[in-house]
C-alpha cells in the first residue's frame, strides 16, 4: 500500500507560471502538481496536492494530515516568515518537509527567517521546482525506513 503524502502550497502559489516568472518560472501550479502526483507513483507514495491562499485551510490540511499520520511537504510561501498558526499545526506533522522554490535566504531581508523551518524536519530552498522532487525522495527512503 502507498504511503500518503500531502503536499499542501500556500499563499499566492496558485500564481506559479504567472507571478515573477524570473524567480518562480514559468511552470502552472496544475502542472506542478500532475508532475508531483506521477513523480510520487514512481517514488510508491500516493501524492496529494493542494493550493490555498486562506490560511485556516494550510492550517486545516495540516491538522488533517497529523490526525491521518501522512508526512507534508509544505510550501507556505509568504506564511513562511510570520504565520505562528501555521507554525504551531506544522509543529503536529510527524515528517514535515519545508519547500521553498527560491532562496529565500539570497533575497529580500525580511524573507531571511522562516518561523516553519524550526519545526520542519527537513528545509530545501532555492532548487526550484525540483525541491519538490528531493522532498518526495526524502518522504519515500523515511517511510521505507520506518516500514
Amino acid at each position: 500500500m502507498a504511503t500518503k503524502v500531502l503536499v499542501l502550497n500556500g499563499v499566492n502559489l496558485g500564481r506559479l507560471g504567472r507571478r515573477e516568472p524570473a524567480v518562480y518560472g514559468y511552470v502552472t501550479h496544475a502542472l506542478l502538481a500532475e508532475h508531483l502526483v506521477e513523480t510520487g507513483a514512481g517514488l510508491g507514495l500516493d501524492v496529494e496536492v493542494r493550493q490555498t491562499d486562506a490560511e485556516a485551510e494550510l492550517v486545516g490540511g495540516l491538522h488533517e494530515a497529523a490526525d491521518a499520520g501522512w508526512p507534508v511537504v509544505l510550501n507556505p510561501g509568504a506564511w513562511s516568515h510570520y504565520s505562528y498558526a501555521v507554525a504551531d499545526a506544522a509543529r503536529e506533522v510527524g515528517v514535515l518537509v519545508e519547500v521553498h522554490i527560491s532562496n529565500i535566504h539570497a533575497r529580500e531581508p525580511f524573507r531571511d527567517h522562516s518561523v516553519i523551518s524550526p519545526v520542519a524536519t527537513g528545509v530545501i530552498a532555492g532548487l526550484g521546482l525540483g525541491g519538490y522532487d528531493l522532498a518526495l525522495a526524502h518522504v519515500a527512503a523515511t517511510a521505507t525506513e520506518s516500514g
